[in-house]
């Protein structure tokens, strides 16, 4: 029962295995995005192994804007402290540019450590950040990042935690920049790799060579400027895990869109309400059966001191 008492005698595969197994099988771990709770039980309870917590779409829940470096780490750890907290998967967390310098970093990753979340990346873009797939991108000094790396796998307390360094510098300083500093933050500690907004399958080709037997990152981002590569094709390259962070926004999206312009025009869902899930099914989903059980379960209880 995420949330409410854990089984914790058989706890989710770790994040660092699943990746091991996926690059070791040539079968890419998929990691569908969410932006809150729901969004995670819903990837849990379609049989996906691990969670993505998007940046992009944690401003955009939470605030209704884009993804320009609008939320500090507090709002972006309080959301993935929820995530964590309604499954039993591995939560991968964006973590921005690690929200300020090398010290900073370092209490990035303890907060995220300890809000139950089993990896994120940090970026080396400069503040304020821009979404991975938006234009006029600037990055720090490469010293800068690789300072950032080395402190966030000096700061981690649970040597499964995965630290992913990506890189935005191919679209300001082109591929070879974004290959010295990927190179250069593998050195520095960094478990996993990702290249962002490579712009074609030569690239992500390079990329996986350059890298081959590192786990790499490949970001399916919907209108972005990376092909959209079936799953296969991405298998075949070498990447170890894909992120999918905006597909569920996207989807949400639409389909409240489509409900409001039908009750616009309707003033109440009656004619429709048979396309909608029903109450019954929606609250079976969230969970209250399971609440229903623990009330029984723990109805008349004497306390115990």
């Amino acid at each position: 029962m995420a949330g409410l008492l854990r089984d914790h005698t058989s706890g989710p595969s770790t994040l660092r295995a699943l990746l091991a197994t996926a690059l070791a099988e040539r079968a890419p771990l998929v990691l569908p995005g969410c932006y809150d709770a729901l969004g995670a039980r819903l990837i849990e309870q379609a049989d996906f192994a691990a969670v993505y917590m998007t940046g992009f779409g944690t401003t955009a829940s939470l605030l209704g804007r884009p993804d320009v470096g609008l939320l500090g780490m507090s709002e972006m750890v309080d959301n993935a402290r929820r995530i964590t907290a309604a499954v039993d998967l591995p939560v991968v967390a964006d973590a921005d540019t690690g929200y300020g310098n090398q010290i900073n970093v370092i209490r990035t990753v303890q907060e995220y450590e300890q809000a139950g979340v089993s990896g994120i990346h940090i970026e080396d873009q400069i503040l304020p950040k821009k979404c991975g797939h938006m234009e006029n991108k600037q990055v720090v000094d490469a010293e800068v990042m690789v300072g950032k790396i080395s402190a966030a796998a000096a700061a981690r307390r649970d040597e499964d935690f995965v630290i992913i360094a990506r890189t935005d510098a191919r679209a300001p300083h082109g591929l070879d920049e974004a290959l010295r500093r990927a190179e250069r933050c593998a050195a520095a500690g960094a478990d996993v790799l990702f290249v962002e907004a490579l712009e074609n399958e030569h690239e992500l080709a390079v990329v996986a060579k350059e890298f081959a037997g590192v786990p790499l990152v490949f970001n399916w981002a919907e209108g972005g400027k990376t092909p959209p590569l079936t799953y296969q094709e991405i298998a075949d390259l070498g990447f170890a895990a894909i992120i999918m962070p905006i597909g569920t926004l996207l989807s949400a999206t639409a389909a409240m869109q489509s409900f409001l312009a039908r009750l616009r025009v309707a003033g109440t869902p009656a004619p429709f309400a048979d396309d909608l899930m029903g109450f019954g099914d929606f609250t079976d989903l969230i969970g209250l059966p399971e609440i229903t059980a623990l009330e029984t379960r723990f109805s008349g209880e004497s306390p115990e001191f």
